[in-house]
């Protein structure tokens, strides 16, 4: 195992991580402030505003594959990687579309779907480099920590931004409390962390084929 990953996985993730937390304080300021709902988009899930951290995922992927094939550290093979990412994101995705059609009208049931397929979706996207998938889990979680206590302070805060606005049909009448844990925390820690190590192991597969084209790095 490499100095950098053994060692410094704090230090590897900390500007990317600091990167994150800007930009998701930009985000929220954005959205307070009535700023232009194309890069502050308000509305439940808040998908496609141009500021937002889910962009930021195929550069970090990239990166530190990048840095863990300079300190030495690569995956046992390119199809081990891409297999397994695949597979991690095709077996959450699975579990995901098996809640919807099984309990669409519980979201607690869909919660626990959630909570399975991550933890199965997780397992999997780890056979495909350890080293880079513990990079990315780290970063997962200190970008979406700060997010999950956003979007706590927004529900019990009644905010008004796409932090606290809950989905089209959702149930009418639960205590902030339990629709923070349905939309906030759920969601963050499962759906958002399979999303952020697989697309990033994808993209840092992708900065594994690029670095087999250089000689310094063959």
């Amino acid at each position: 195992m490499s100095p950098l990953h053994k060692e410094s996985t704090g230090n590897l993730i900390l500007v990317p991580a600091l990167i994150t937390l800007a930009l998701t304080l930009l985000r929220l300021t954005g959205e307070l402030l009535n700023w232009s709902p194309v890069f502050f988009n308000k509305s439940a899930g808040g998908g496609g505003a141009l500021i937002g951290i889910s962009w930021l995922v195929p550069f970090i992927g990239f990166y530190f594959a990048w840095r863990l094939q300079q300190a030495g550290t690569v995956p046992a093979g390119r199809g081990r990687l891409f297999g397994f990412a695949v597979l991690g994101l095709a077996v959450y995705a699975g579990v995901f579309m098996l809640a919807l059609a099984v309990a669409k009208e519980n979201v607690w049931l869909l919660s626990t779907f959630g909570v399975v397929g991550a933890a199965a979706g997780l397992f999997l996207l780890r056979q495909a480099w350890p080293a880079l998938f513990t990079s990315l889990f780290a970063y997962g979680l200190a970008a979406r920590v700060p997010v999950v206590i956003i979007m706590f302070l927004a529900i019990m805060g009644n905010w008004g931004t796409h932090y606290d606005v809950a989905p089209p049909n959702f149930p009418a009448g639960m205590a902030a409390f339990p629709k923070w844990v349905v939309i906030g925390l759920v969601p963050q820690l499962t759906f958002w962390m399979v999303y952020t190590v697989g697309i990033g192991l994808i993209f840092g597969g992708l900065a594994v084929l690029v670095a087999k084209r250089r000689p310094a790095l063959a």
